[in-house]
């Protein structure tokens, strides 16, 4: 019988989402692998456990998290019902709807129909009465931005969404989105953008949105797929996801043509004493509007190296500078 560690919340970080009452932890676990019927069941609850016990609150789930599509709530779910129901008011469950899902017109994307239908799938996958955040997962350009809008503020109506958030929108589209929502009263308070020191997108127009809008950002891929540790730092391991001919997103050419990046970012890491991981998780702390990291774990180990980020998020100007000549 699982039972959390009392001390939990005593090393980690809450920081609040932009100008609304809610706090997440710096480091939140993101479900998108690792956590499929492809994966053990028994380290999926081991990595699950271990986060909670220290102090990681938020748990990020999306419809199509897997593989396959559906079973990262569902195998999230029976972790919580079996060892962690009697913990749920302490934690924060999100989940997501835009991407493929089901065959036909209706199976992705933004309307009511496949927001209001996708929302209820997750709900009945991860066995809850609600999500603490509920995200629309990506822009539809062939929806009305008031159509998806409205699905969404129509959730938290229903009681199945505390708050509102978006993910992958543009600096224009979170402002357009925004003003719907701001009329519509909805508690729209979060953006979840892919942002780390070789993608920085974010910087400039879109912190300036979430700044003006009073929205917080929860980034996600802070590591780059791997880029940012030390997996890379001596060549591509043969089991990397590097070296695998099906990776969608890391390639053994986009390693070695950063591969000398990365060994000074490294560089100034060491000198930090931290890895370069937990030195790149620090660094999306420190990002205007940014309030939590997302992780992804797929054993419990990286849980705990990852947190350590936290011991030390202050950077002096000479190593900001430093960071962006290396990657700018």
């Amino acid at each position: 019988m699982y039972k959390a560690n009392e001390s939990r919340y005593e090393g980690m970080t809450y920081n609040r989402v932009g100008n609304s009452g809610l706090k997440l932890s710096a480091v939140s676990l993101g479900m998108w692998h690792n956590f499929g019927d492809v994966d053990v069941l028994e380290n999926q609850r081991e990595i699950v456990h271990t986060a909670f016990d220290n102090g990681i609150t938020h748990f990020d789930l999306a419809n199509n998290y897997g593989p396959p599509a559906g079973s990262g709530e569902i195998n999230f779910g029976r972790i919580l019902k079996e060892d962690l129901l009697s913990y749920r008011d302490e934690m924060i469950i999100s989940s997501k709807a835009g991407y493929y899902m089901w065959p036909g017109p209706y199976g992705e994307w933004g309307s009511k129909k496949y927001i209001v239908a996708s929302c209820d799938q997750s709900l009945k996958r991860v066995g809850v009465d609600y999500f603490d955040i509920f995200y629309h997962h990506r822009p539809d350009e062939d929806t009305p931005i008031e159509e998806t809008a409205n699905a969404l503020d129509l959730l938290v109506r229903q009681g199945k969404a505390l708050y509102i958030g978006i993910s992958n929108y543009s600096a224009e589209q979170t402002k357009e989105i925004a003003k719907v929502f701001k009329e519509l009263k909805t508690p729209f308070i979060i953006h979840q953008p892919r942002y780390n020191m070789f993608d920085r997108w974010i910087e400039g127009e879109l912190t300036d949105v979430l700044e003006e809008e009073g929205l917080g950002a929860i980034t996600f891929s802070p590591l780059a797929q791997g880029l940012l540790t030390n997996r890379y730092l001596n060549g591509i391991p043969a089991d990397s996801r590097a070296a695998r001919s099906d990776s969608p997103f890391l390639s053994e050419e986009k390693v070695e043509e950063t591969m000398e990046k990365v060994s000074k970012l490294n560089a100034i890491a060491v000198n930090r004493n931290q890895t370069l991981a937990e030195m790149a998780l620090a660094w999306n702390l420190q990002q205007k509007s940014v309030c939590s990291v997302l992780i992804g774990a797929s054993r419990k180990e990286q849980v705990l190296d990852n947190i350590k980020a936290l011991e030390n998020q202050s950077f002096t100007k000479d190593e900001l500078a430093e960071i962006d000549r290396i990657t700018k």
